[in-house]
């Protein structure tokens, strides 16, 4: 270990190039604006989605479906979002309900709910949950259960897919007029969140009758969030409920619950059946205000990413083919930074919802995405409530750490495979894992590496923060093909930054993460000295 001294001399060494790196990151956003600026201007005219907004007399970017579609209907979720809120925290607290109790009232409003989303589809979703349930009551003792439970669960997730949510006039003539009443939004979108729930309860309970092996008091010992009085999410996921919460109908409720239902964010079956029998209490009223206020902040922010920047709008028309590969590059970034806020803003919302009805559901988007420099930690903290569900219930059965150079692919092509049947998803999953592959190695070599002086961890953070920018442009690259460019573009972006005019700014892009990756180690050093 290095000594007192040389400690002194590592901790003035970041102190002094703290305003250097601060410096260049203000004068590299300054760069990125004024630029994002001048392309929407320049474009306006060629880019698709682009609608009349309210800010400055600009344009509103509203080329994304799923973003056009969830603030368009902002207001009448919001009115449904008040009428179940109270209807449901009443009737709790008149009749002094319980889980099968609320499991009862929560089944009846969401299937209402689910009446408005998919009309007369409603019976494709409750037909397929019956039968899974029905397959897990029959099959949950065998030793060959978890096996057919993924096959079961990945058949109908592809057939959905194929058969685009089926037409009721394939089972016959009599049927074909129910084609009619399809409801506003299509069921097997929301159905691959339904597919999780079915596998998560199936997992659940097969585990109960098993006999858990989650150590409660080990784990209040150690978790600084039971500590501190409140009920951490691995607590109530790790700890089996009572056989009894099994039910179909908790079961029927807990697949159909209206403010997750549509979006998530994602929890196993055993955290959301222990708080329909004991509400959180992790959220006082005034938490949830305050949560609030923050999601307006945060869709104000949206508003004027989306009138004074056209990233998405870029990214579907097709328009960044004709771009400078420096242009290139914003326009991904912008992508990535735009589908984050996207996210953040329909997670929180819908998790909102949700806590106000005493489910608290785990936190997607716990940390920036311009605070992660490596593959493993930005995907725990993008879509974190999923990553916890892959984990428990994909990653840990296939072996966990001890087979993760090979789990890791079949993690992200279950992952990709979710998403949508497309190549250009597989494709993103793929590069993902090839590039998880070498930051895996590193991080095994990283570990058994021991620092003995204070030149050593000098040494060590400088060659971490350059594999940080090698992670983050990899992390572009990926998502830019997964996203933007497709898996037919890949050939078109190598020729282009590693030609004359983009080798510069590959090289320049590294700089930039390499500082980039740096100021986030400053940020971790600060909140490890927060008390």
């Amino acid at each position: 270990m290095p000594s007192k001294g040389n400690n002194r001399y590592v901790i003035s060494w970041k102190r002094r190039e703290l305003p250097f790196l601060v410096l260049y990151a203000v004068g590299f956003y300054t760069v990125i604006i004024r630029r994002s600026l001048q392309l929407s201007h320049d474009h306006y005219f060629a880019l698709y989605g682009l609608r009349t907004g309210w800010i400055a007399g600009r344009f509103n970017d509203v080329s994304d479906a799923q973003w056009r579609n969830f603030r368009g209907n902002l207001p009448i979720l919001t009115v449904v979002f008040g009428i179940f809120s109270f209807a449901a925290n009443m009737m709790r607290a008149y009749f002094g309900l319980k889980a099968t109790g609320m499991s009862v009232i929560w089944f009846l409003l969401s299937l209402a709910y689910l009446l408005y989303l998919h009309g007369a589809c409603i019976i494709f979703v409750v037909s397929i949950a019956s039968l899974n349930y029905l397959f897990v009551k029959i099959f949950v003792r065998t030793k060959y259960f978890v096996p057919l439970l993924w096959i079961f669960n990945v058949f109908f997730l592809i057939c959905n897919r194929i058969y685009d949510g089926y037409s009721f006039s394939m089972f016959g003539a009599n049927w074909k007029y129910l084609d009619n009443f399809r409801g506003t939004f299509r069921w097997q979108i929301c159905f691959n969140f339904v597919i999780l729930r079915m596998v998560s309860f199936g997992y659940d309970y097969h585990w109960a009758i098993l006999g858990s092996h989650f150590d409660h008091e080990k784990h209040i010992e150690y978790c600084y969030i039971c500590k501190s009085g409140k009920t951490c999410y691995l607590l109530l996921q790790g700890k089996s409920v009572q056989s009894d919460k099994f039910s179909f109908i908790t079961y029927l409720c807990y697949l159909m619950y209206a403010p997750l239902y549509i979006a998530g964010p994602i929890m196993g079956f055993n955290a959301f059946a222990s708080q329909l029998e004991v509400p959180q209490r992790n959220y006082s009223v005034r938490d949830m205000i305050f949560y609030g206020i923050r999601w307006l902040f945060c869709f104000f922010l949206m508003e004027v990413m989306n009138h004074m920047f056209y990233y998405n709008a870029f990214a579907v028309s097709g328009i960044w083919r004709q771009l400078l590969p420096m242009d290139v590059f914003i326009i991904g970034y912008g992508v990535l930074n735009f589908m984050w806020l996207k996210f953040l803003l329909i997670w929180r919302y819908f998790r909102l919802w949700s806590l106000i009805c005493g489910i608290e559901a785990p936190e997607n988007m716990p940390k920036c995405i311009n605070n992660c420099h490596n593959l493993e930690g930005f995907w725990k903290n993008w879509h974190a409530s999923f990553n916890k569900w892959l984990v428990r219930y994909l990653y840990i059965p296939l072996g966990g750490a001890r087979r993760k150079l090979l789990n890791i692919w079949a993690v992200f092509t279950f992952v990709a495979l979710w998403h949508d049947l497309e190549w250009k998803l597989l494709s993103w999953a793929w590069l993902t894992c090839l590039f998880f592959i070498p930051e895996l190695l590193m991080k095994s070599a990283a570990n058994a590496f021991k620092v003995e002086s204070a030149f050593g961890e000098l040494l060590f953070r400088e060659a971490s923060a350059f594999a940080g920018s090698i992670t983050i442009t990899c992390l572009v690259v990926a998502n830019l093909v997964g996203f933007v460019i497709g898996p037919s573009g890949i050939s078109w972006l190598t020729s282009q930054f590693l030609g004359k005019e983009g080798l510069p700014t590959l090289l320049g892009l590294f700089l930039t993460f390499y500082v980039g990756t740096k100021l986030m180690f400053h940020i971790e050093d600060a909140k490890g000295r927060a008390p």
